[in-house]
């Protein structure tokens, strides 16, 4: 195991040394998706910003959820859930995308898994826009808690690029598994409090599909700070604990298989 995330290791610290062609190629990618269009990225910001609308409206009252609360947990767990599934998505076909590159050119594989999560940093910093405007609707404001933000951004990506290093490299020899990661991504949806809130539902049913969602604890280290209040012990716990586990897991199996990658292509 060692050896394999040794291998692993020196990947990334490879990667490390072109982070910038990372960083450009990520950026690349959304200018080529909107090339030709006068807003570019902000379509993006446009098309989410009518989705949190249409929902608040609708699930606000159905769930009679005070329009103040609901609709800025509402647009914060909607951008991020965006933000999280489409790397996780992207992220396992992370080389099978980039398989003219990895043919071609001698760079580190790691590479292409941080090309993806900072394209969606970007367009989750493009979405983010939408939250000022929310709460300048509702008239709510922001706390001293908004620091925690940055700590809780840093290991939500931390999580969604060894999720992306692990996907990415089971996906690539197993081509079906995208498949069933967008079904999985599905039902995280409709259980983790995203489009719903804890207390819309009786305290034992929330504590089944709460404490024990990772996911969760992963969206509130983000979602608190930016509400008001700060993450609780067992948010930052299980998202560490996670972390670094499934860091772990990810650097193993990626060493491991490394070489096959081009081939599996």
């Amino acid at each position: 195991m060692v050896n394999e995330v040794s291998i692993a290791v020196k990947d990334l610290m490879r990667s490390r040394e072109k982070l910038y062609l990372a960083l450009m190629l990520g950026w690349q990618d959304i200018r080529q998706r909107y090339r030709r269009s006068k807003l570019g990225p902000f379509w993006l910001t446009i098309s989410m910003g009518v989705m949190i609308a249409m929902i608040g409206i609708v699930f606000g009252q159905v769930l009679n959820s005070p329009m103040k609360e609901y609709l800025p947990f509402l647009a914060t767990g909607i951008i991020l859930w965006t933000c999280f599934s489409t790397s996780v998505m992207e992220g396992s076909s992370a080389f099978i995308d980039a398989q003219g590159m990895i043919r071609q050119l001698d760079l580190p594989l790691s590479l292409y898994p941080i090309r993806v999560l900072w394209r969606n940093i970007v367009i989750c910093g493009h979405n983010i826009i939408i939250l000022p405007l929310v709460f300048l609707v509702v008239g709510r404001g922001i706390t001293w808690d908004i620091f925690w933000l940055i700590p809780g951004f840093i290991v939500f990506c931390w999580n969604m690029l060894w999720v992306s290093m692990l996907l990415g490299t089971f996906c690539t020899r197993f081509r079906d598994m995208p498949q069933i990661v967008n079904s999985l991504l599905q039902v995280f949806f409709y259980v983790t409090p995203i489009i719903w809130m804890p207390n819309a539902l009786s305290p034992r049913s929330a504590n089944l599909l709460v404490d024990p969602n990772p996911v969760y604890h992963l969206v509130q280290l983000v979602r608190a700070p930016i509400l008001g209040s700060s993450p609780t012990l067992m948010n930052w716990s299980v998202a560490i604990a996670m972390a670094i586990i499934g860091t772990l897991v990810a650097l193993w199996f990626f060493g491991k298989y490394k070489k096959r990658i081009a081939y599996w292509l």
